[in-house]
């Protein structure tokens, strides 16, 4: 078994893009980026044009000390590194287009908060495995979708489309807009999961473990629903959780 411990790997210098003029040019180009680094205590209007441009491509900027860039073992970084995405993000509303022409029934999967990239992996196979059309994540307060979550999911993440939005809240209202019916795990729901119509276009939104699901986001979904359990325990781990949820799907619809 592969030991995934060592997650936090410095990136292959093959996937990053060092200095300023450099990384606002790749995005110029169209190249998507996982993210930017960009040292705290730089200013000026070619650091303003390049959080622009971030903003504008729902790019991650992570302000960060030097000794954060220094630590890539590069030089001339000018305050700034970004790393090319391994992931190549679709646009949410095409994503919907393309299911729905196709005359499939959406299914969609959210994550809000699930920062270890272990349990990304875990999901992303599961969204495969179980017929998600998309994952939709935000723009930050997520795990970084590099190597090694790839390595995770086994290569599902390369796989099955993943949307980045800039909020969570507007892809709500994009999925409404669209007929697709939002619903969100909570531990203390009313409803149990198999009490839900879940064979009609539904997306469904998986929180993390220790915040769960933003309380503003919960009140825009449509219902939520529990996983039914014997034991006398706090939860499952979000990645199993997942997958039983994914499977019920399944269910209703064969």
């Amino acid at each position: 078994m592969k030991n995934f411990r060592h997650q936090h790997q410095r990136p292959k210098k093959n996937t990053l893009v060092i200095g300023r003029e450099a990384v606002i040019k790749a995005m110029q180009e169209g190249k998507q980026l996982d993210r930017i680094w960009l040292q705290s205590t730089v200013h000026g209007p070619v650091i303003d044009e390049l959080k622009t441009l971030a903003a504008a491509y729902m790019v991650p900027v992570n302000k960060v000390p030097v000794e954060k860039l220094n630590g890539f073992n590069i030089s001339n970084h000018e305050g700034c590194v970004a790393q090319i995405s391994k992931i190549q993000y679709q646009d949410l509303q095409q994503v919907i287009s393309f299911v729905v022409d196709k005359g499939e029934v959406p299914l969609f999967l959210m994550l809000d908060g699930i920062t270890d990239i272990r349990n990304i992996g875990g999901i992303a196979r599961s969204a495969f495995c179980f017929g998600v059309n998309a994952i939709i994540i935000p723009e930050k307060g997520v795990g970084a979708l590099n190597e090694d979550a790839i390595l995770t999911s086994a290569g599902a993440l390369e796989e099955i489309a993943v949307c980045r939005v800039s909020s969570l809240m507007k892809a709500v209202d994009e999925l409404h807009m669209n007929g697709i019916k939002v619903f969100a795990t909570e531990m203390k729901a009313d409803k149990n999961i198999s009490d839900c119509n879940l064979s009609e276009p539904v997306a469904i939104i998986m929180g993390g473990e220790e915040q769960g699901i933003y309380p503003s986001l919960m009140k825009i979904c449509d219902d939520k629903f529990r996983i039914p359990m014997t034991g006398n325990f706090d939860s499952l781990n979000v990645s199993v959780s997942t997958g039983i949820v994914l499977y019920e799907v399944m269910k209703q619809r064969q």
